[in-house]
């Protein structure tokens, strides 16, 4: 799981994880746990997202099933840099064809970009042909969104 600092991963994480918002604090390197969902088992790796974390992401892209990359939709400043990260980590060929699931969070925060909206923004449907990719909005405090974009990637990994 990758996404810009503050972006909402860890929330996420252990939301799915124990169904609960824990405090958190910014992730220095990485967390790792194991989370059910449904039939399938995931290992979960929610990598840190500052800046200076961001190099080493590639030191976890060998044997990736599956991406998800979270992004704060309301944080417009910086939806630039997600952008530029997201597509720099799609164009590894260790993750040729790995399928996508972005997940536009805080959906509950005033002015958030609606999934159609960032899909756009991103330009997935130009560039990602050969890819499965979902943008699905949620909210990670509230638990909303993650159920249906799990969803999707699950019934995506099963297909290959």
């Amino acid at each position: 799981m990758l996404g810009l600092d503050s972006a909402g991963k860890t929330t996420i994480l252990y939301r799915l994880q124990i169904g609960e918002v824990v405090s958190t604090i910014p992730t220095i390197g990485f967390n790792v746990e194991t989370v059910q969902y449904k039939t399938i088992q995931f290992q979960v790796w929610d990598l840190g997202g500052q800046s200076s974390i961001r190099p080493y992401w590639r030191c976890y892209f060998p044997n990736t099933s599956a991406i998800i990359y979270v992004i704060d939709a309301s944080d417009h400043e910086r939806l630039d840099t997600s952008r530029t990260e997201l597509l720099t980590m799609l164009s590894e060929d260790e993750l040729r064809d790995v399928p996508l699931l972005v997940f536009a969070n805080k959906q509950d925060v005033g002015g958030s970009l609606q999934p159609e909206k960032l899909s756009e923004e991103l330009g997935l449907a130009g560039r990602e042909k050969g890819r499965q990719w979902s943008v699905r909005g949620c909210c990670a405090v509230k638990g909303e969104g993650l159920e249906e974009g799990l969803d999707w990637l699950v019934s995506v990994i099963q297909k290959q």
